[in-house]
């Protein structure tokens, strides 16, 4: 079955990860701007890399048939040193109109401090500015209590619409206050840290398909690009209707990052 994985970090995975991914079926990835793991300390990193992960990443897609896809932000995770946030904020529209941009994100809460919420409420105007969707990084800490105070930043005091906003890394604890908001909700298969594939399978078992996502979140820590077809495979152990996994895999990322104008995971 053709897939795409909506949330992944290519620049941080080896060439052969893409071959990988080709073998089982990928036919598009979204990369998402993140942490590098060592705090920034100037602009012009941020802005190097948004180069990065818009130009040469694409074109490493590229050479085993694969439409490469990004987001641009500041992650949450350097958020918190203000004055650089806002040197960022200030000049990264002007990579919000490359063809390969498809949504401002990934944003969002890490220790859920005001400064995080001053950053995400900035960068949800960026995107309503824009006419892009929104790709929400929830909480490590407090995971609960903070995609609570995403939910209302982004859809209470911000306004912006739950149809243009996807809640990534979705757990069993924050799954129905999601669904209840009306957004669009990606669930991370990454071993260790975040959800299995039999996790993952429960939690669409219980809530269904409509809006929900599966991504890897591949990254350079102890993550599998492949999380996405591994949780295919799980699904069709139970009976998961085909129909059903088509839409979590292709159909949702498709008509969610769509919502650009720009994001066609074909050709």
């Amino acid at each position: 079955m053709d897939f795409i994985d909506p949330h992944t970090h290519m620049i941080s995975r080896v060439t052969d990860d893409y071959e990988k991914l080709a073998l089982a079926g990928c036919r598009a990835v979204v990369e998402p701007a993140f942490w590098m793991g060592e705090p920034r300390t100037r602009a012009d990193t941020f802005f190097d890399y948004f180069r990065a992960i818009s130009n040469f990443e694409a074109e490493r897609a590229r050479w085993y048939n694969i439409n490469h896809f990004c987001t641009i932000a500041v992650n949450p995770r350097e958020a918190n040193d203000s004055a650089l946030a806002k040197e960022v904020l200030a000049g990264m529209e002007e990579f919000l109109s490359h063809e390969r941009v498809v949504a401002v994100g990934e944003v969002g809460l890490d220790d859920n401090t005001p400064a995080e919420e001053e950053v995400l409420a900035a960068q949800v105007e960026i995107a309503r500015k824009h006419k892009l969707p929104l790709l929400v990084h929830t909480s490590h800490r407090n995971k609960q209590a903070g995609t609570r105070r995403i939910l209302d930043i982004v859809l209470k005091d911000v306004g912006y619409d739950p149809e243009w906003v996807l809640i990534d890394h979705n757990t069993e604890e924050t799954i129905k206050d999601v669904r209840d908001a009306g957004c669009w909700a990606g669930h991370t298969v990454y071993p260790v840290t975040k959800l299995s594939p039999e996790r993952a399978a429960n939690i669409l078992e219980e809530y269904g398909a409509e809006k929900m996502m599966v991504n890897s979140s591949a990254d350079w820590g102890k993550a599998d690009p492949l999380s996405v077809p591994r949780t295919i495979l799980e699904l069709r152990k139970r009976d998961f209707p085909d129909e059903g996994i088509r839409t979590v895999v292709w159909d949702n990322p498709t008509r969610f990052f769509g919502l650009s104008g720009r994001f066609k995971p074909l050709g």
